[in-house]
């Protein structure tokens, strides 16, 4: 049965993550391989940016060597798009690039995926009433989500455990419900991504590697397909069933609610400044909450307990549609981080 592959499948790709990372630090500075720090950065020192060449290894070996021969077709698209964003983001995290080529590369992935891997909405799932859309609209809405989601976790990685741990608690979270509900592909891919980055984070925690573009862009890759597939195997289900979420589409905006929130807000804040959303700043959460004092790992508590406090909010409220769900999750969001941002001002005028 595939459950047995689980447990090993998560081991070797934590091990090999864990055992690669101190090589990688180890060539990173003995080659120079990092890029200096730069303004609205949260760290000082220079720290190699290349941890996702340990996240892409762990994940990717662990899924070539456990999965099941009749499955491994299911993931041949899936380890092409892996390729080229890890291709893209090594180079970035070496030397950048320009965001068009980047942009270029997660689009090509993201096409990939959906075509190749037939992996997209196959309705809106009654979000704002909408349930069926015309293919073309739901091929291009998924490779959208997918762009997004690469990068959302780009944008949040800017603190010590932040990108990794979010990683860790939606891949985690999914990968459960996608064992009961016997997604046997989805949750290998799962429980690889959860074994991979908890490598990582062994290090990232004392900041001696960051996750770099490599490891967020795969992050968000992988999230994305993730969502994409719970909202479809949950449609899949009867009504009648335990395990069927009726506001699936508010669960899975609250399951990654960090890392779409904070990018949505950025953009907005940027574009009512008169600057482009584009343009890398100091207004992420994760700043505020450093401003205010909190040290990286402080921070990231915060924020991932904030989160598990929606997915918690998600859970007694599911009841409810999802555009009421959503809606309510949002209004939280923005409260909280209303008060965040009047804490943040309030300690600026004290300090100035």
């Amino acid at each position: 049965m595939i459950i047995y592959h689980i447990l090993p499948l998560f081991i070797t790709a934590f091990a090999l993550s864990y055992l690669l990372i101190p090589h990688i630090i180890k060539v990173a500075h003995y080659k120079g391989l990092y890029k200096p720090p730069e303004a609205r950065d949260a760290h000082e020192e220079e720290t190699p940016r290349l941890g996702g060449i340990a996240i892409f290894s762990g994940l990717t070996f662990a899924l070539l060597l456990w999965t099941p021969n009749q499955f491994f077709s299911h993931f041949q698209a899936l380890l092409s798009a892996f390729l080229i964003l890890f291709l893209v983001g090594v180079r970035d995290d070496i030397k950048a690039i320009l965001p068009g080529k980047k942009l270029l590369g997660q689009l090509l992935a993201a096409t990939i995926v959906v075509f190749k891997g037939n992996v997209f909405f196959k309705s809106f799932h009654g979000v704002l009433g909408i349930e069926e859309i015309p293919l073309w609209a739901s091929y291009a809405f998924s490779i959208f989500t997918i762009i997004l989601l690469i990068n959302a976790f780009n944008l949040i990685d800017g603190i010590n455990g932040l990108a990794g741990s979010v990683a860790m608690l939606f891949s985690i979270s999914i990968g459960l419900w996608l064992y009961l509900a016997g997604a046997e592909i989805e949750f290998l891919l799962a429980f690889a991504l959860a074994g991979a980055t908890l490598g990582f984070l062994a290090y990232n925690f004392r900041s001696r590697i960051f996750m770099g573009d490599t490891g967020s862009m795969l992050s968000g890759l992988v999230s994305a397909v993730l969502l994409i597939r719970f909202l479809e195997w949950n449609e899949t289900l009867p009504k009648g069933n335990p395990l069927h979420i009726a506001p699936a589409p508010a669960v899975a905006v609250g399951l990654l609610i960090l890392p779409l929130f904070d990018t949505l807000r950025v953009f907005v804040l940027r574009i009512l400044r008169g600057k482009s959303p584009l343009q890398a700043d100091r207004t992420h959460l994760h700043h505020l909450l450093l401003d205010l004092g909190l040290n990286h790992i402080q921070a990231t508590a915060v924020l991932i307990l904030s989160n598990i406090g929606i997915i918690a909010l998600c859970y007694y409220f599911q009841k409810l549609q999802s555009g009421p769900l959503i809606l309510l999750i949002l209004a939280i969001a923005v409260l909280l981080s209303g008060f965040l941002a009047f804490l943040h001002r309030r300690a600026k005028r004290i300090h100035d």
